[in-house]
């Protein structure tokens, strides 16, 4: 296991971070404790979650995967060992996130409401890392990503007062470093020229079929020491390779939730898996290790969060990282790349 600075901090986290978001949906409490002892004890000392878990969420499934994460830690109390990364949602509908609220909002009092409950399921004093998990001003976002429809906004909440309330969490030391997520370079300018505590990582969206983050948002990563926590690095089970040639796996997420992987699941995205798993083929690697790696290998990349619905599954993942990669395979993973540039962002 491989640990990298988190931003300008003192603190190191593993290059491999522990994804939770279907724990207390796709998985029991009993399943997501036997991931989480196993990906300690290989030397995972990051573990990611957010107010919203279980995902796709929804009344009776947000919260769950923070009660469940304290529960283990309370069993085990080993909270010190850990770094613990959680979000509070930035604008949406989703009114059963907020008592008596209709929306979900960056402001002060719905970030402190989130921020309570969040410690309170985790059975914790502290949070390592607290990330906004989305902007409060309406950007295109997932599956509505595609070019940029500018929105005027204003009722958003303003940045500068969104990093006020970041601030007097770490002044309270109920938060220890704050980080963005599914941000723009332009919001990424405004968190960093905020007065308040530095923002340390950014967790975005970063794979195979998803490269934008190079374009723009990479060079505020190593110019800025802001590093990326790369979210979906298998973007979504599809670049492990089980939906090559139309396949659909009983109890895979697509087969589950298709709305959910609509972001991945396109004719383009499909024509490059396809090349990249007969690249991999080539090498003798699965295409989970190739997709693993790569993102691994990128200078601005801090962490990989993986997730997984099995123990075997979260083997293979970790397992991935210990391969080597070479110029050939960045050589020949470039000319995919040039040829079907980012079909799923």
């Amino acid at each position: 296991m491989e640990y990298r600075p988190l931003g300008r901090t003192d603190l190191k986290v593993s290059n491999i971070c522990l994804g939770t978001m279907t724990w207390g949906r796709q998985n029991t409490e009993i399943e997501a404790h036997e991931q989480l002892d196993y990906a300690i004890g290989k030397g995972i000392n990051f573990i990611d979650t957010a107010e919203l878990y279980a995902v796709p969420s929804g009344p009776e499934y947000a919260g769950q995967t923070e009660k469940i994460i304290g529960n283990w830690l309370s069993k085990n109390g080993n909270r010190d060992e850990l770094i613990i990364a959680s979000k509070v949602a930035g604008y949406s509908t989703a009114d059963w996130l907020r008592d008596g609220e209709k929306e979900t909002r960056l402001n002060r009092d719905q970030m402190t409401y989130a921020l309570e409950n969040s410690l309170k399921r985790l059975g914790t004093d502290y949070i390592d890392v607290y990330y906004t998990h989305w902007p409060d001003r309406k950007i295109g976002l997932f599956k509505d990503s595609f070019g940029y429809n500018h929105i005027d906004d204003p009722d958003a909440v303003p940045i500068e007062e969104t990093m006020e309330v970041l601030n007097d969490f770490v002044k309270s030391g109920k938060v220890r470093h704050v980080a963005i997520s599914n941000e723009t370079p332009w919001g990424a300018m405004q968190y960093l020229n905020s007065t308040g505590p530095r923002v340390g990582l950014i967790q975005n969206a970063y794979s195979l079929v998803n490269r934008l983050f190079e374009h723009g948002l990479a060079e505020f990563s190593m110019r800025e020491n802001m590093g990326l926590a790369a979210y979906s690095p298998l973007a979504a089970g599809v670049l492990s390779g089980k939906y090559v040639n139309g396949a659909l796996p009983k109890g895979s997420r697509r087969e589950l939730f298709p709305e959910f992987t609509t972001r991945y699941s396109s004719d383009h995205t499909s024509v490059a898996v396809e090349k990249y798993y007969n690249l991999a083929r080539e090498h003798g690697l699965t295409l989970t290790a190739l997709a693993q790696k790569f993102v691994d290998t990128r200078p601005f990349v801090t962490t990989s969060i993986i997730g997984a619905t099995s123990m075997d599954q979260l083997k293979e993942n970790i397992d991935a990282f210990d391969i080597k990669w070479n110029d050939e395979l960045e050589e020949q993973v470039n000319k995919i790349h040039r040829d079907n540039p980012s079909p799923a962002p």
